[in-house]
């Protein structure tokens, strides 16, 4: 795809994004309702979440009836053009439930299917209603936040790294995420936990964060804000030169991300988590 042909989509995505994001602050002013549990007693759905994402692609499908799409709330479908659309409706539901502003409405189209590990973003947004920033990437367009271009710290030691983290629904794997904290803390400056992967990402991007790292990631939950931190000159990945995947996701700068993946390779690998 062309520059310009990415800009396009990445102006339908911006546009489908905000609305959506509207829906969703509408819907958290009228009061939150749990529609069902996942995972776990505590991995919660809203009626808002189901409703959000219904929005987004009903509004894909009219303008883009070819593509292909991947949401956390519905069946995924395929497409005929070779492109589909990654699609988080409010990531950071948690969040959402108990009124916390970070949030977000996460879109991405990316060229191939639902394995990141085989597809090539082309396009992503990411909008906090409860703040209304945006962020926007494009591939090779680089990455903003509204008109702000963004650009990932750079010539950070791992001692001075604000490092954001995520954690699992799973009680058992959150304590062993824990122990994987308990041997990182003392070598960086501190650790911070929001509840919204994308908008950790964008934070990265953005130089709010150093660096983030999460284990159990969703395709959903990173496409868009992995490609905001790529086009701010970031690194994003997983162990060993692999892609971002439900194992593991490391989004930096690529001098610190080169000594922050072993330490924590081997932290997750004790911890029962490799």
């Amino acid at each position: 795809m062309t520059i310009a042909a990415n800009t396009d989509l990445l102006d339908l995505t911006r546009r489908i994004a905000l609305e959506a994001g509207a829906l969703a602050a509408t819907r958290r002013a009228e009061g939150v309702e749990v529609a069902a549990t996942k995972s776990s007693i505590v991995d919660v759905v809203t009626l808002a979440d189901r409703e959000v994402e219904a929005f987004i692609r009903s509004a894909i499908s009219d303008a883009r009836p070819d593509d292909g799409f991947l949401g956390e709330e519905s069946t995924g479908s395929a497409g005929s053009s070779g492109l589909t659309w990654i699609v988080d409706p409010i990531d950071g539901t948690v969040n959402y439930l108990y009124g916390i502003p970070q949030y977000a409405v996460s879109i991405a189209v990316v060229e191939g299917g639902a394995d990141p590990a085989e597809w090539n973003a082309l396009a992503g947004c990411v909008v906090n209603p409860a703040t209304g920033e945006m962020f926007t990437a494009s591939q090779g367009g680089g990455a903003y936040l509204g008109s702000q271009q963004l650009q990932v710290n750079s010539d950070v030691s791992l001692e001075q790294t604000l490092l954001g983290t995520g954690f699992s629904y799973s009680a058992d794997t959150r304590t062993r995420q824990g122990q994987v904290l308990t041997g990182i803390l003392g070598r960086v400056r501190d650790i911070r936990r929001a509840g919204s992967a994308s908008l950790d990402l964008c934070a990265v991007a953005a130089g709010r964060l150093d660096a983030y790292a999460e284990r159990g990631l969703n395709p959903w939950d990173h496409a868009a804000g992995a490609l905001v931190v790529r086009e701010a000159g970031g690194h994003v990945g997983g162990f060993d030169g692999a892609a971002e995947s439900i194992r593991f996701l490391l989004a930096a700068d690529e001098s610190l991300a080169v000594q922050l993946e072993p330490i924590l390779r081997e932290l997750y690998a004790s911890a029962g988590l490799d």
